[in-house]
């Protein structure tokens, strides 16, 4: 048994969920203040690597400067989707906006597809090295910049929800949207902004992986991949997001671990998800942290 193997991928599975438990954040905000389960996730971290790499390679700006000005233009794609398409759904039956968000997934990917092309792009070079020594072992440096990144927006979100102005509106229109407003909140304002941090979010994960494994339309299965992650920690639960995009980032690569170790099966780091999004529904479908709705009738 190859331990140094086993601890290396497990590693990167650490920094890989901590990622994960980020993309997972946003399925539960965008959920928890408008009740919409957004199938487009996936196509936000696919966005946000394109047009931060094309900021790098038509413009040729500096890695920073791009990345600052990826984080403007995702803001603004988030308020505007929100404001121009979602808005108006205001009213529906929830069935018919996820299904908006699921033309929109499609629409998102073919537009990638006819801006960019098919084919992977390589980041242009961001670090003057590309690994370094962590614990004895070679991690790559962008993963270390993930690792980073995503402990500064997890603890972002805890300073964002506790003490701010915004983050406690955000609260108040998760816990009841009629009461928010009773009190002054405009739930209208508390949507478009869950929407645009869900899109500056996305874009951070899509650029750090875009540019470990360069950029193409796979960045948007990374959506489907976390939605695991999500159902697994409980889909309105913040801490259960982290929790849960730890241990599928873990499981995936303790899968890859055994599968070329014993199974020799060839793709159980990609399924390997899924088969406990199955188990976890049918032992506790409200996740590890959700909450239980009890309806009287």
């Amino acid at each position: 048994m190859n331990w140094d193997l086993l601890i290396q991928l497990l590693m990167n599975g650490l920094i890989i969920g901590c990622l994960y438990g980020v993309v997972a954040m946003c399925f539960v905000l965008i959920y928890k203040s408008t009740q919409i389960v957004n199938f487009a996730q996936g196509e936000f971290l696919l966005i946000g690597a394109w047009v931060c790499w094309w900021f790098l390679t038509t413009w040729e700006l500096p890695f920073i400067v791009g990345f600052l000005f990826t984080l403007g233009f995702m803001t603004v794609f988030g308020i505007a989707l929100q404001v121009i398409v979602l808005r108006p759904m205001i009213g529906e039956p929830i069935i018919s906006v996820i299904m908006v968000t699921i033309g929109l997934s499609l629409f998102f990917q073919a537009s990638m597809k006819w801006m960019f092309g098919v084919n992977v792009q390589p980041f242009p070079r961001v670090f003057d090295t590309q690994t370094v020594e962590f614990l004895g072992f070679q991690v790559q440096t962008a993963y270390i910049m993930s690792l980073v990144i995503s402990l500064f927006i997890m603890v972002g979100f805890a300073w964002f929800f506790k003490t701010s102005k915004h983050g406690l509106a955000m609260r108040a229109t998760a816990f009841d949207q009629q009461v928010a407003q009773s009190l002054g909140i405009s739930v209208k304002n508390v949507f478009a902004m869950a929407w645009a941090i869900s899109a500056v979010v996305s874009a951070v994960a899509g650029v750090v992986i875009g540019i470990v494994n360069g950029v193409s339309d796979t960045l948007a299965f990374i959506g489907i991949k976390v939605f695991p992650a999500v159902i697994l920690g409980g889909l309105d639960s913040i801490i259960g997001a982290i929790v849960g995009g730890i241990i599928i980032g873990l499981l995936e690569n303790f899968a890859e671990f055994t599968d070329s170790q014993w199974f020799h099966v060839g793709n159980l780091y990609t399924i390997a998800p899924f088969y406990v999004l199955v188990i976890i529904l049918m032992i506790k479908p409200y996740g590890l942290f959700g909450t239980k709705d009890i309806e009287r009738v």
